[in-house]
């Protein structure tokens, strides 16, 4: 009963994530999510108060999926063990870069809804967790996350710039987004 719930969870993730590329989040709705997933709209209202409700779930697993996708990628015969500045920002911005090109839904709800909520603090804490160790930080260092989320908010607007610029994002401005990254991140 539990896997056919969470299966059924997952088609409507997916449902919501192909439509929002289709049409976009205004026109988004809890009814065509429904359709398009195969489920009585019941079933989604079981799951989801409204499409806000689906979308930000949406996007927490994006940001579920890039952190199993970063911890993968710099997962080595170490273990945790502390990696180099370059290699992590490298797989950070990376994987960021290759989940907007191939994930459905992303392009639109990335970590969070645009303009309704404040996914970057969400991210650096979650990345904050994920890479203190492996940089030599404390995670319960208030400077420490005061860096992640001055990080976290300029990669992520000079993502959106790449990307307005070039729609599979400039590499000029990917690469300068690293350099800033490191060159922050390294003090």
């Amino acid at each position: 009963m539990q896997q056919r719930s969470t299966e059924r969870l997952g088609r409507i993730l997916d449902a919501c994530a192909e439509l929002l590329d289709e049409a976009g989040y205004e026109s988004l709705s809890t009814r065509a999510v429904a359709v398009r997933a195969g489920v009585p709209i019941g079933s989604v209202y079981r799951f989801f108060s409204n499409k806000r409700a689906m979308a930000d779930a949406l996007a927490q697993r994006n940001l579920d999926r890039y952190l199993e996708r970063v911890t993968a990628r710099l997962a080595g015969p170490e273990g945790d063990a502390s990696l180099p500045l370059d290699v992590v920002v490298e797989v950070v911005v990376d994987e960021y870069i290759a989940m907007k090109g191939t994930t459905p839904g992303f392009e639109l709800v990335d970590f969070g809804i645009p303009g309704e909520s404040e996914p970057n603090l969400h991210v650096a804490d979650r990345l904050l967790e994920l890479l203190a160790g492996r940089l030599g930080l404390d995670p319960a260092d208030a400077y420490a996350r005061l860096t992640f989320v001055i990080s976290v908010e300029a990669a992520d607007a000079l993502l959106q710039l790449a990307f307005r610029t070039d729609p599979a994002g400039d590499p000029a401005v990917i690469a300068e987004t690293k350099r800033l990254l490191r060159a922050y991140l390294a003090r």
